[in-house]
């Protein structure tokens, strides 16, 4: 399904709401978006943008077919190279064809002391030494044909940049803006090198269409596409208010310089909010089947929660159906393995609502010895993201919050039942 497809059934559903008056791209846009569902500005500076398409877990799972419910199941079964590709010469993106001027889109400035307009949901493809990738940078506008580009050292795309680096080249790129959900949800998920079209694929059950550009880079269909390269050049980048709601100081990043834009010739602009719903969903709900498929190496695993609480990237919840009384360790140590990241995991029973606060806390109140049940790993490698870790360095805690074998009859919740 295209970007503006998937609009499409949102606004025939009733879910997309449209706002007609000038909205600016300066605060209010981001402002009026916070606490709504999918909303499309039809005038932000005379252009269209479209927030929120993915906020919710429930919009997450109508974009792939499935519920909100097993989603994590799902997601965890599909195979990697169940997908294709088919490339093609054309697309809609074609219709306008011009250097690029980014001070034509209505590229957002999210929150008072942001180091200025940030891209936020733009795809950046890159191919170099016979190697590809897609993932999703968030990237600050320092002029009309550059951007400042958070590039996270080990990640797929700092490593081709490196390897050009070390070549005595530039490393070429394309970014993709309004695309498909299925490709924006595959290029936000931690897949092997090159695998990402493949991934989008076996999600939507569709070939994924790319176009070849002048670089030599492959891009998906979209609304906005840019051509570019990145070279050795840095700029500052930032500050950024990131997945927890609190900033990312400046740093010095990679510029990417952009040679050619193209879009529709009515583009519609997808703006993703730092912090709200769909940031968590793109960022942090691919790392459920990650964790789902690890822990169920060593048990059987009925579902997978990124807390919402937990900026729906620092806290999961595992819920099992247990064995043996070891396996809510070897669980913990599989989830922190498969998303390192994470901060805190909390194993329960299959009997517990992942969804509700109040049984996650039943849980804990009622199966959960701290000097038994509790296990800390100190000095860690954890997120940068987190304000109370240290250069990305911190304290992380499994909890088991299960009922102990043998003595259910102990633990199980007895409910009112009408008499016969």
């Amino acid at each position: 399904m295209s970007f503006r497809g998937f609009l499409h059934d949102l606004q025939e559903s009733g879910l997309l709401l449209e706002v007609d008056r000038p909205v600016s791209p300066v605060l209010e846009a981001s402002a009026l978006s916070v606490g709504a569902g999918p909303i499309l500005f039809n005038n932000v500076d005379g252009k269209k943008c479209c927030m929120n398409v993915l906020g919710t877990r429930d919009l997450l799972a109508r974009a792939l077919s499935t519920s909100k419910e097993e989603m994590a199941r799902d997601l965890a079964g599909i195979d990697l190279e169940g997908g294709w590709i088919r490339e093609v010469d054309s697309s809609p993106f074609m219709e306008v064809v011009c250097d690029p001027d980014l001070t034509v889109l209505p590229i957002l400035t999210h929150f008072r002391g942001d180091g200025g307009p940030y891209i936020t949901s733009g795809i950046v493809v890159s191919a170099f030494g016979g190697k590809t990738n897609a993932a999703v940078h968030r990237m600050m506008v320092i002029g009309k044909d550059r951007v400042a580009a958070r590039l996270v050292p080990g990640r797929h795309t700092h490593m081709l940049l490196q390897e050009a680096l070390a070549a005595g080249e530039r490393l070429p790129v394309g970014i993709a803006i309004g695309v498909d959900p299925a490709v924006l949800i595959a290029a936000s998920t931690r897949v092997p090198l090159g695998k990402e079209f493949q991934y989008a694929s076996a999600l939507s059950g569709d070939p994924v269409e790319l176009v070849p550009l002048e670089n030599g880079v492959s891009v998906p269909h979209a609304e906005i596409v840019f051509e570019g390269y990145i070279d050795d050049d840095r700029e500052k980048e930032g500050p950024f208010v990131d997945i927890t709601g609190t900033r990312d100081f400046p740093r010095m990043e990679p510029v990417i310089h952009l040679t050619k834009m193209m879009m529709r010739e009515v583009p519609i602009y997808h703006g993703l909010l730092p912090s709200a719903g769909e940031h968590k969903m793109l960022m942090g709900i691919p790392y459920e089947p990650l964790i789902f498929r690890a822990a169920s190496k060593v048990t059987d695993v009925r579902n997978v929660l990124l807390t919402e609480g937990g900026c729906s990237y620092l806290h999961a919840v595992v819920q099992i159906r247990k064995r043996d009384e070891a396996e809510p360790r070897r669980v913990i140590e599989a989830a922190f393995e498969a998303h390192k990241s994470l901060k805190h995991v909390i194993v329960v029973d299959e009997d517990i609502d992942i969804y509700s606060l109040e049984d996650l806390e039943y849980a804990v109140a009622t199966r959960v010895k701290g000097d038994e049940d509790a296990v800390i790993y100190p000095n860690v490698r954890g997120s940068t993201l987190d304000p109370r870790s240290a250069d990305g360095i911190t304290t992380k805690m499994g909890i088991d919050a299960t009922m102990t074998l043998g003595e259910v009859e102990k633990f199980i919740r007895i409910r009112p039942e009408t008499p016969p």
